[in-house]
């Protein structure tokens, strides 16, 4: 199989029973920012970027260089949004990539009045098997702050391995030491 990941045709919308979940277009920075705005304080424990609050333009502008680096399969944002009224409830995606390998790590956050309702464990499954069957994936991570509960408590709701802990293996959002969980399926094991 060819290596160049310009070349795979990949789906940019895919469902889970009561979402939609998809690349990112022109014009969705406006719903990314109205979420972000929401969500503020509770991203900003765990997200570096949340340091701030992005103006709209900014979240427009990253929202199209998140469009052009999914084009080129070079990271694969992947918005959240509900079936039934296209209300954007977070952001997920599959990043750090290795094509060669077919190594995917999957990030999330969901936008604070759609918490604690399992979104992101919908999400997260259904992404997970997008990264089995549409992308041949032989590996699909998720890492995470030690610190952070509900992010590591999604990944052992979806059967995830945690193959271990790295202690002070960066620095959190606050400038201190992080220990970094990181959970894994694999190919042959887990699918």
């Amino acid at each position: 199989m060819a290596y160049d990941p310009i070349l795979f045709s990949i789906p940019e919308a895919f469902e889970s029973r009561r979402l939609l979940i998809r690349a990112p277009i022109l014009d969705d920075g406006i719903k990314v920012n109205e979420a972000i705005r929401e969500s503020i304080d509770d991203l900003l424990p765990w997200m570096p970027w949340a340091k701030t609050m992005p103006t709209p333009e900014e979240s427009e502008a990253n929202i199209r260089k998140a469009r052009l680096k999914f084009l080129e399969r070079s990271d694969m944002r992947l918005l959240i949004l509900l079936k039934e009224n296209g209300k954007l409830i977070g952001s997920s995606g599959l990043h750090n990539i290795d094509w060669k390998v077919r190594r995917f790590e999957i990030g999330y956050w969901v936008r604070s009045s759609f918490g604690g309702q399992g979104y992101i464990t919908e999400a997260v499954e259904a992404i997970t098997n997008f990264a089995i069957h549409e992308l041949q994936a032989n590996r699909v991570e998720i890492r995470c702050d030690s610190k952070n509960i509900r992010s590591y408590r999604v990944a052992e709701r979806l059967g995830f391995t945690l193959e271990g802990i790295i202690r002070n293996e960066e620095l959190s959002v606050d400038g201190s030491l992080r220990d970094t969980m990181v959970f894994s399926k694999v190919r042959g094991v887990e699918f």
